[in-house]
């Protein structure tokens, strides 16, 4: 049947910020979705609170709320569009768990907005863990034995029935959050209480062990006339016990046989009809024993997931496209491949190469924390690469994963061994220097639980890789019709039996960004996107290389040509050879191409925009120092230093408090705040650092201020002046920051908008930059400047609606800026507020204090008439719910107490109880302002810990005052964390969240799409 014509207006939800466990995947699915449904005309209403995605572009929607995923927010866009349905099944957890609290809260009903998709019965019956399981009984399937809890007491009797160790899953929770394996009573109480806490229902799943089984997924797409097709098999070389994002996963599956595929198909299909999803994909896993192939089904999901992308890109079939189309009335026959343009969506793909997925880890910004991999997801990005075997597939993966730190594979054998019985981020690694070593493959089966024919294969990986290198279309049919989409992978066979056809237009090649990670996340990947539109939109042929399955840049058609590739100067110039482009971009996206393009250059190739030199002169402390006294820009003292005790040497001459980094470093890595001598010969006993070292005077509480310009060599346009609300010191990551800045006086943004413009010109810049500066006292000082696309371009476009990387291309591509009518001043009256969200709760043991090196793997952006309910706004939808009522704890340092007392005296008139330590309170005392005095950890209970433990506190300010791994701060952060208590680490951000308290007495602010916004507050 066609499309439905009595629904005109269709709400989709996104996913909210970049977080463990829900990331870029989703925005690559909602953009898609979006698409597909403006093309089949519909009106779209969006709602994501994310600004760093493509799907919050305006162009993907007929109306764009950046906005809290919460449900007072989304009912107001509701009331405002009326909506005819809402499609909850693109935005991962997020977006099916607000569907499902507007459904029971009244709000479809009211204003009589439809579920597709996947309906609210069959939501629960897929997430509810007692009505999945009760589910899968009556449809004859088995899952593992289990209890359901819903208080520790509970739990306690799955101890005496199933023994140890046992799963716990939490209920309607992304990445396993709040789940883990428990192997001794203690871990049982720990796990379940956080599993608890961690579910908005309160309920948890006990599990008996099938540790150590074979883990499978399938990804299944239904129609409502029933037609169901499985478009990929996903197997984890792990067995059962690590979370499958944290799981090195391979598509097709390897090692199952064929009659016990056909069973896991059989039951994938009764678990999508049993649960009832209608209209779309899921996502099914399964364990298998390997000695009796007895079958366990695990979970679904009820709608688009983190697989479903993988799959997706695998086989070239795209899941999020075609669940828009059944959601809106099709039948898998009527829609079209897009691949082949021969076959139709019911015609299952089937592959004739390998598929290898990698997750990608940061725990090196995490120090302490643990690092054993279990069913709680703790991977921040992936990598995945397609190769004619397994061999080849594993090995390019292996090298597509960009690490910042390599493996420690010292030891000895037994040592490795052992290291091999808990999974971890460096398991293969060690795994294959065991086989360099010679240990056999029956003994790392029995340490690992991984599969022999893996074992098998994994010693073959080197030989994988003779041959001629040639490159292959991804068809989706193994061959048997010919690709219409020009989507390509590398391959080593016999014969150069290359693929790719070009046209006559002339290419140019756009190096993406490789795995998301902690400081390099999808705000690159929108600038890559956005350079591949704006080269096509010039004639010219957008080639795109990039290894991430996750992005919008690695949908087939984001670009004319796709190649799926390591990021890697061999694999560039291989593609380069075959390509011959015009020019490649290498400024889109961080520092992963910037670090070929000294390579690319010295081969020949010709890179658009700013040259490496320019690069180098921004980075080279040395040189841009020159620049800048040439220039008469202040820049804070510095020192370089070529070893430990040359910087040791050269620190008291800098003069303390001092940063000190290592060169070239992404994202503040291993970049620490100083205060002495010792602090710093502390730091290079636990970073060791190789090569130049730069030691640079911290200006204390300096305002920090970012620039997003483009230069084109003659002319230099102001993107946006950011104001960070964090003080100086905290990295620009991690800082939210307001556009426009909210306490800057017109003189010195005008010294700002001066500097900026001599700096852009004096470096060479052609395309973006970005520049911070401090603002100290009445002076300007440059902190540093990156010759590239920065991680704010999406969120200045997304305030201004004035598109930064689409600008910066065209004059990459030899425009001039004075030719395209920019404005002078692209801020708007409104204010815009980006807020960064941290991963502190994933990892037990972490500090939740800011510092110079950024630990944010997301963002999000509240958009108001005033700062104060612009940063509410943000802070919301950061899922930092600022109380408005109940008990605050203040304290500390001496140099934040005057401040502090400001705090305290705003929050007490807002009807707040302050509780502080001795010498807080004592401060908080000497104006007047109501204070209880509690203990601090180091004087014994009753102290802050156990108020925060027992929910009595709403709100905690603390600012550190000592550096000790187990310090008073430290506790207290930790505790708060644990308790989803909001923890606010600056004296700037808890005057900021004072404000926002305040504003929120007068109610939720409204809500305005970017459409509005652009039309009637910035080009007016």
């Amino acid at each position: 049947m066609p499309r439905r014509d009595d629904i005109q207006k269709i709400l989709v939800l996104g996913s909210g910020p970049i977080v463990i466990g829900q990331a870029a995947e989703f925005d690559y699915s909602g953009a898609q979705a979006c698409k597909v449904l403006l093309e089949e005309g519909y009106e779209v209403v969006l709602v994501n609170s994310n600004p760093a995605t493509i799907m919050t572009d305006p162009e993907f929607a007929t109306a764009t709320y950046v906005e809290p995923l919460l449900p007072g927010p989304v009912k107001q866009v509701i009331e405002r569009e009326r909506p005819d349905a809402l499609l909850p099944t693109l935005g991962g957890q997020t977006a099916l768990n607000l569907a499902k609290a507007l459904y029971e809260d009244g709000t479809l009903e009211e204003f009589g907005v439809e579920l597709i998709g996947a309906n609210y019965d069959a939501i629960n019956r897929a997430e509810d863990r007692e009505q999945f399981d009760a589910t899968m009984q009556k449809a004859g399937l088995r899952t593992a034995r289990n209890t359901i809890a819903t208080t520790v007491e509970e739990a306690k009797g799955a101890l005496e029935q199933f023994g140890l160790p046992l799963i716990i899953r939490p209920a309607f929770t992304l990445g396993g959050r709040g789940g883990g394996i428990a192997r001794t009573p203690e871990q049982v109480d720990e796990i379940v209480q956080r599993g608890l806490d961690a579910s908005p229902i309160g309920q948890v799943l006990i599990d008996e062990s099938v540790l150590g089984w074979g883990e499978f997924e399938l990804e299944v797409m239904r129609d409502h006339a029933d037609n169901v097709v499985i478009v990929c098999s996903i197997e984890n070389i792990d067995p059962m016990g690590v979370h499958t994002g944290d799981s090195v996963t391979v598509a097709p599956q390897q090692t199952l046989s064929d009659r016990v595929y056909q069973k896991l198909r059989d039951q994938a299909i009764a678990v999508i009809r049993a649960v009832g999803v209608e209209t779309g994909g899921s996502n099914v896993q399964f364990a298998v024993n390997p000695a009796t192939e007895e079958i366990v089904v695990i979970e679904m999901n009820p709608r688009v997931s983190r697989s479903s992308a993988l799959a997706s890109k695998a086989t070239g079939f795209p899941i999020a496209k075609i669940a828009a189309r059944l959601a809106v009335g099709y039948t898998l026959d009527e829609i079209p491949n897009d691949i082949t343009k021969a076959t139709p969506a019911s015609f299952e793909p089937t592959l004739d190469y390998v598929v290898v997925k990698w997750p990608r880890f940061a725990f090196e910004k995490f120090p302490g924390v643990d690092t054993t991999l279990s069913t709680h997801m703790k991977s921040v990005g992936e990598v995945m690469a397609i190769g004619r075997t397994f061999g080849q597939a594993f090995g390019k993966a292996l090298r597509s994963r960009e690490l910042d730190t390599q493996p420690d594979l010292s030891g000895t054998d037994e040592e490795l061994l052992t290291r091999l019985e808990s999974p971890s981020a460096d398991r293969f690694d060690v795994l294959l220097e065991c086989q360099r070593r010679g240990i056999s493959d029956e003994e790392l089966r029995a340490r690992t639980g991984i599969d022999l024919w893996y074992l098998r294969e994994l010693r073959q990986v080197d030989a994988a890789f003779e041959g001629v290198r040639t490159y292959r279309a991804v068809d989706t049919c193994a061959a048997e019709f010919a690709a219409e989409t020009p989507y390509f992978y590398s391959a080593w066979e016999r014969e150069d039996r290359s693929e790719v056809v070009r046209g006559d237009k002339p290419s140019v090649m756009i190096l993406g960004s490789g795995p998301n990670r902690i400081g390099q996340g999808i705000e690159f990947d929108y600038c890559c996107v956005h350079a591949a539109m704006t080269v096509r939109e010039s004639g010219r042929d957008a080639v795109m290389v990039n290894c991430n399955p996750e992005t919008v840049s690695t949908d087939y058609d984001t670009s004319d040509r796709l190649y799926f590739e390591p990021l890697t100067l061999e694999d560039v110039l291989a593609i380069v050879e075959i390509e011959q482009p015009e020019g490649v971009i290498v400024s889109f996206g961080g520092q992963t191409p910037l670090r070929l393009a000294a390579g690319l250059e010295q081969a020949g190739v010709k890179l658009l925009g700013t040259q490496p030199d320019a690069i180098d002169l921004a980075e080279d402390r040395g040189r841009f120092g020159a620049l800048l006294e040439r220039l008469e820009l202040k820049a804070p003292p510095y020192a370089l230093a070529q070893s430990p005790q040359e910087a040791l040497g050269a620190a008291p001459g800098v003069g303390f408090p001092l940063l000190v980094r290592p060169s070239y470093v992404l994202g503040g890595r291993a970049m620490e705040l100083v205060y002495d001598t010792d602090m710093l010969a502390d730091y290079f006993a636990r970073t060791r650092p190789q090569g130049e070292i730069f030691l640079d005077r911290f200006l204390e509480n300096a305002i920090e201020v970012d620039v997003d310009a483009i230069c084109d060599g003659e002319d230099v346009w102001i993107g946006g002046i950011m104001q960070h609300v964090e003080e100086a010191g905290i990295h620009s990551g991690d800082s939210a920051c307001a556009l426009p800045p909210h306490s800057l006086g017109a003189e010195m943004l005008n010294e700002i908008r001066s500097a900026s413009k001599d700096l852009a010109l004096a470096l060479g810049v052609v395309g973006l930059i970005n520049i911070q500066y401090a603002v100290y006292g009445d002076d300007l000082y440059v902190i540093e400047a990156n010759p590239r696309a920065s991680r704010t371009v999406p969120f200045v476009s997304k305030a201004t609606g004035q598109p930064l990387a689409k600008i910066a291309c065209r004059v990459m591509l030899g425009e001039k800026l004075a030719a395209m009518n920019l404005p002078e001043d692209p801020c708007g009256p409104h204010v815009s507020v980006k807020e960064a969200v941290l991963p502190f709760d994933r990892f037990a043991g972490a500090d939740a204090l800011l510092g110079p090196e950024m630990r944010s793997t997301g963002e999000v952006m509240g958009v108001a008439t005033d700062f104060p309910a612009a940063f509410a706004k943000a802070q919301a939808a950061a899922g930092t719910q600022l109380p408005t009522r109940g008990t605050v704890f203040l304290t500390v340092t001496d140099s934040d107490k005057a401040a502090a007392m400001g705090i305290a005296a705003q929050l007490h008139d807002l009807g707040f109880r302050i509780v502080a330590t001795r010498g807080t309170a004592s401060a908080i005392k000497r104006m007047g302002i109501p204070v209880e005095t509690i203990n601090k950890i180091q004087d014994g209970s009753p102290h802050v810990r156990d108020w925060i433990d027992r929910g009595d506190v709403d709100l905690v300010i603390n600012t550190p005052t000592g550096t000790a791994a187990r310090s008073d701060g430290y506790e207290i952060r930790r505790a708060a964390v644990g308790r989803g208590v909001p923890c606010i680490t600056t004296i700037a951000g808890g005057m900021a969240a004072a404000r926002a308290i305040g504003a929120a007495r007068f109610g939720e602010p409204p809500v305005i799409s970017l459409q509005e916004l652009h039309r009637n507050g910035v080009h007016a």
